[in-house]
C-alpha cells in the first residue's frame, strides 16, 4: 500500500497514488485516461525524479501491465497513446510531478495473450554451434502456447522465487502466454541506481559506480577493487565473484567506469553501456541481461587494437574448452558451483579463468554460473549456458486479444 493508506497504481513497472477518477470511454477502442501527483514530501526527492522520468519514458505503442489497488476491475493489459509529466521543485520545501497518461485497453488477462516476437538469427560464431533457442516467461504467467511443437521446461529457482524456462522453443515461432497483471513483474530484469532505487526508461540519469544490474539469478554491480562484481544467486543466497575487464591485456584492468547509460531498459532484458576513457580513445563495455538468464552478456570495444580481455580478477583453477567457446572452473567452489565464461569467437583462454583476444577493436564474452557445479541439471551445465548464449533471441512482447 502507499502512504497515507492510498491505493497504488502500478503503471507498468511504475508505482503511483492512486487516483479517485478513471476517464473511460468505448467506440472504435476503449481508453482510459489517468492523472495524479506525486510529493515529496511524503516521497523521498529520488522517487519523485524517478517516477516523473519514468512516464515521460513511455514509448507510444508500448503494451504494458495496469493494476490498481481499489479499482481492480481495471486491472489488465493497455497500450500507451501518449504520457506527459510536469516537474516542480520549490527548493527545501517540496518536489511535484503532476502526471497525465492516456491508455488504450487490450484486455484483461482473460482475454489477451502476451506474445513475444523472438527474432533473429544464431549469433555467428566460429564454432559451428546452433543453439539452443530459450525462453522465459515472467513467473506466476500459464498456458505457453508453442503450437504443435512443444518446448521442453526446467525450473530454476531465484530470489524472485521459482521460474519455469522454455528450453528448444521452435524457430520461426512466436510463443504465446497469459499472465496475471499483478504477476508480471515478478522475475523481472531491472535495473537501480544510487540509493537502490530502480530506473525506469533509458532517458535517465544512471550512477557511473552505483548502478546494478539483476534478474533474481545473476546480479552485476560495479567493485571498488575489479571490473564489477557478478553474483549468483543460488542455495538460497548470493555467491560473489569478481571479474575484471581489460583493453590492455592482463597489464592492466579497469577498475572505474567514467560513465554509464542505458541502451534497453524492459523488465525481459535490459542492456548498460559503461565507458572508460583512454586517454586518448574510450573503452565502451555493453553488458546485457535477460530474464530467467544465468549469464550476463558483454561486448567490449575499442577505437584502436589492442589486446581485449575478460577474466577473473584471482586465478581460480580451470579447464579451458576454448576449442569449443568456453572455459569453466575445474572443481566445484565454496558454493558448489563453478564459473562459465566464454565468447561466441576465436579466442585463448586466460590463465585466470577468462577470454582474452589479441589485435582485436572488439570482443563478445558471457560470463554466468553453472549452479551445482560438477551435479548442474540439464539446462544449468557449462555447455548449456554457452549453447543459450549462442541462440539468445531478441524478445519484443505484443497483447493480442485471444
Amino acid at each position: 500500500m502507499a502512504l497515507y493508506g492510498w491505493g497504488d497504481v502500478v503503471l507498468g513497472r511504475i508505482p503511483l497514488r492512486e487516483t479517485f477518477t478513471v476517464g473511460e470511454a468505448g467506440g472504435d477502442s476503449r481508453s482510459l485516461d489517468l492523472e495524479g501527483q506525486e510529493s515529496y514530501p511524503p516521497l523521498t526527492r529520488a522517487q519523485v525524479v524517478a517516477r516523473h522520468d519514468g512516464i515521460n519514458a513511455l514509448t507510444p505503442g508500448q503494451c504494458i501491465p495496469l493494476t490498481f489497488t481499489d479499482k481492480p476491475e481495471r486491472n489488465g493489459y493497455y497500450k500507451v497513446k501518449s504520457a506527459a509529466s510536469t516537474y516542480t521543485e520549490h527548493l527545501n520545501e517540496r518536489v511535484t510531478a503532476d502526471w497525465k497518461v492516456s491508455l488504450e485497453r487490450v484486455g484483461s488477462d482473460a482475454e489477451t495473450d502476451l506474445q513475444s516476437r523472438l527474432t533473429g538469427a544464431v549469433r555467428l560464431n566460429d564454432f559451428s554451434l546452433t543453439g539452443e533457442r530459450w525462453h522465459a516467461p515472467p513467473i506466476g504467467h500459464y498456458g505457453y502456447y508453442t503450437g504443435s511443437t512443444n518446448a521442453t521446461t526446467m525450473t530454476r529457482t531465484g530470489a524472485d522465487g521459482g521460474m519455469t524456462v522454455y528450453r528448444g522453443v521452435p524457430a520461426n515461432v512466436s510463443p504465446r502466454w497469459g499472465c496475471p497483471p499483478t504477476a508480471y513483474l515478478t522475475g523481472r530484469v531491472k535495473v537501480t541506481t544510487t540509493g537502490s532505487q530502480e530506473v525506469y526508461g533509458v532517458d535517465v540519469p544512471l550512477a557511473a559506480a552505483g548502478w546494478a544490474l539483476s534478474n533474481g539469478f545473476v546480479n552485476v554491480t560495479p567493485s571498488a577493487s575489479a571490473s564489477f562484481d557478478v553474483q549468483a544467486y543460488t542455495g538460497g543466497g548470493w555467491r560473489s565473484k569478481l571479474w575484471n575487464v581489460s583493453v590492455a591485456g592482463s597489464a592492466s584492468s579497469i577498475t572505474s567506469w567514467d560513465a554509464a547509460t542505458l541502451l534497453r531498459n524492459d523488465p525481459e532484458m535490459c542492456i548498460i553501456r559503461l565507458i572508460k576513457s583512454q586517454n586518448p580513445g574510450r573503452a565502451t563495455l555493453d553488458l546485457t541481461l535477460r530474464r530467467g538468464s544465468r549469464f550476463v552478456e558483454g561486448y567490449l570495444q575499442i577505437g584502436t587494437s589492442a589486446t581485449l580481455a575478460a577474466y577473473r580478477s584471482s586465478l581460480e583453477t580451470n579447464t579451458s574448452f576454448a576449442a569449443s567457446g568456453y572455459v569453466t572452473a575445474t572443481g566445484n567452489d565454496a558454493d558448489s558451483n563453478r564459473f562459465a565464461v566464454g565468447s561466441a569467437r576465436t579466442f585463448t583462454a586466460h590463465t585466470n579463468g577468462g577470454v582474452i583476444k589479441s589485435s582485436a577493436t572488439s570482443m563478445d564474452f558471457w560470463i554466468g554460473v553453472a549452479a551445482g557445479g560438477g551435479s548442474a541439471v540439464s539446462g544449468d551445465a557449462a555447455t548449456d549456458l554457452r549453447n543459450q548464449y549462442t541462440a539468445c533471441m531478441p524478445e519484443a512482447i505484443y497483447g493480442v486479444r485471444r
